[in-house]
């Protein structure tokens, strides 16, 4: 039986009068791959921390097994400028082993110049290169705070494989729910002060959960019968009372707590209907754009759509960002121009953020935009009641900014450019730093939202439930246009190296030199051979977990094993046909 790599027992945490958790308690094995799941603000980089012995405990103890190596990935990364890349990432004796390995993981994390200071690196680099120094020291347990901020979806996908076939065990805080489903066997959540346990991936935790509150919602409701009988006992005169026992008006005053403690769930669906937009949107007219030698447009043309809802995907430093900052008129572009509609009213939140005034209140940011917002047919939101449903709670509101996780600032940003009621919202990266909660509101919101959406995201979750359509920038100006979502694409992305393989096994051999061609020796033969035979039962293999984990009657077990071994399949197949594809020019 897997022992215990750390025993984290009764921690409890408070800044001021504000409690973050009491006594929590959990335990990780080895092998085990665990995420940890809140809100914004209610403490999960600060229990990572605390466990990482970076922060102190109010309580409690953090008891790790004799001998553990642990690394840790925090949200801030801090080294010296002068320090080489290569440096900064591996200083410990020069070991030729360990500098390879350094090498390997920088160049998956697209990191090229090894030589470069770490002073003239971005925020984003410096990120990568913090993951990059934890992963090569290889310890027993990886602490890891949203390791995919700044990874674009390739880099994902690459640490995906890589902590899934890893030895270590695992505690992770991320957004990216599909990186959560891949690689994390258990989830614990950290909900009202409280850790609950799911012994499953993110789609056995929801389910799980969901079943945990709809158990505290029918507690709730019989709480409030019994509570309604006590209100009418307790509202009588003194005199009436003054016999009953006092443990009974005690019990009344607990029960009234648990009864009107807001249940943290969102109750009210917003529906915007007011919105309009035109049915000129914007045209893009032949637009060219470089910085020196990097090519970002050239001559693109495209014609956008009332109601269209787009995802813009691609790897760091394609243009993403910059064809959001033409459109928006912030970058002059060289060549062509944009032709934007005159209902059209733009929503932008950037990735740099909104720099607020720490000293204001909450509410106060909000209504220095507006008082309300109307949501049609009459009706309006005040600011209070919008904050709410992005889950701002009534006291969080009074709260001052600078009390704010920055996830919460983060959350307050994307209140602020909602508030001022745009028909075309551009969202750059909006995922960064925000709780799943509030990813699940904001899919909602944009989901019923009557106006236009762009979507810059590298969380393919959120961009499969939001988008219908894709722009993927490949560099150099290379721009497809794809009818879909991502998952759709990469399917399609599957499907043209399956059908570019057959192709060229169908293919007759054409005639050429003996010089342009060499031939395959016996040991690639055998190899090429083999290479069919285990893509045909890979392939099977897919689709057989596939279809076992759409039944809903398949085992808790069963479900985390094929969970952990669907991406490992995944990246094994993509391998295997690579190499297929190379042995096949010479067949």
């Amino acid at each position: 039986m897997p022992q215990p790599v750390i025993d984290v027992q009764g921690v409890s945490k408070r800044f001021g009068e504000r409690i973050l958790f009491e006594n929590v308690s959990f335990s990780i094995a080895e092998r085990q791959k665990v995420g940890l799941i809140a809100r914004n603000g209610t403490g999960k980089s600060t229990l990572l921390s605390m466990i990482a012995g970076v922060e102190s405990l109010d309580s409690g103890s953090v008891i790790f097994r004799n001998g553990i190596r642990v690394g840790y990935l925090s949200q801030e990364s801090l080294f010296d400028e002068n320090e080489t890349v290569l440096d900064a990432c591996f200083n410990h004796n020069n070991e030729d082993e360990k500098i390879l390995k350094a090498k390997q993981i920088l160049t998956k994390l697209k990191i090229a110049n090894l030589d470069q200071r770490m002073g003239s690196l971005s925020g984003g680099q410096q990120k990568r290169v913090a993951l990059a120094n934890v992963l090569i020291t290889e310890p027993d347990l990886l602490i890891l705070d949203e390791p995919t901020n700044h990874l674009d979806i390739e880099m994902i996908e690459w640490l995906e494989g890589f902590l899934s076939r890893g030895t270590q065990a695992l505690l992770m805080v991320t957004h990216d729910r599909f990186f959560l489903d891949r690689i994390c066997s258990v989830i614990i959540e950290l909900d009202d002060r409280q850790i609950y346990t799911y012994r499953g991936n993110y789609s056995y935790y929801l389910e799980k959960r969901q079943e945990r509150l709809d158990n505290r919602r029918a507690e709730m409701e019989r709480c409030m019968n019994l509570y309604r009988t006590e209100l009418e006992w307790m509202r009588r005169m003194p005199q009436a009372r003054g016999h009953k026992a006092k443990y009974r008006e005690d019990a009344f005053w607990e029960l009234k707590d648990r009864v009107t403690r807001r249940i943290e769930e969102r109750q009210m669906k917003l529906k915007l209907f007011n919105v309009y937009i035109g049915s000129k949107i914007f045209e893009s007219q032949y637009v060219s754009k470089s910085f020196d030698e990097k090519v970002i447009l050239k001559d693109f043309y495209y014609n956008f759509a009332r109601y269209e809802k787009m995802g813009i995907v691609g790897n760091n430093g394609t243009g993403k960002s910059t064809f959001i900052k033409l459109l928006l008129g912030l970058v002059p572009p060289d060549d062509g121009r944009f032709v934007i509609g005159e209902t059209v009213k733009f929503g932008y939140f950037s990735q740099e953020g909104l720099h607020f005034n720490d000293q204001q209140k909450v509410i106060d940011v909000v209504k220095a935009i507006a008082e309300y917002i109307d949501v049609g047919k009459g009706k309006h939101l005040s600011a209070s009641q919008f904050l709410q449903y992005f889950l701002f709670s009534p006291e969080q509101q009074y709260d001052y900014v600078y009390k704010l996780s920055g996830g919460e600032k983060r959350k307050l940003y994307l209140c602020t450019v909602l508030m001022r009621h745009p028909n075309f919202l551009i969202l750059d990266e909006p995922t960064n730093d925000l709780d799943i909660d509030t990813l699940q509101v904001l899919e909602e919101y944009l989901e019923d939202f009557p106006g236009c959406v762009i979507v810059v995201s590298h969380d393919r979750y959120f961009t499969d439930k939001i988008v219908d359509h894709l722009l993927v920038f490949h560099g150099d100006g290379d721009i497809q246009d794809f009818p879909g979502n991502y998952t759709q694409y990469r399917e399609y992305e599957k499907l043209q190296v399956k059908e570019s393989s057959t192709e060229q096994k169908q293919r007759p051999a054409r005639e050429k030199p003996k010089t342009e061609k060499r031939k395959l020796s016996f040991k690639e033969k055998r190899e090429f051979e083999l290479l069919e035979r285990d893509i045909e039962a890979l392939e099977t293999e897919q689709k057989q977990i596939e279809e076992a984990l759409s039944s809903p009657n398949l085992a808790v077990d069963k479900i985390v094993e094929m969970s952990k071994r669907l991406p490992v399949l995944k990246e094994e197949l993509d391998e295997k046909s690579m190499r297929w594809l190379e042995l096949s020019e010479f067949v």
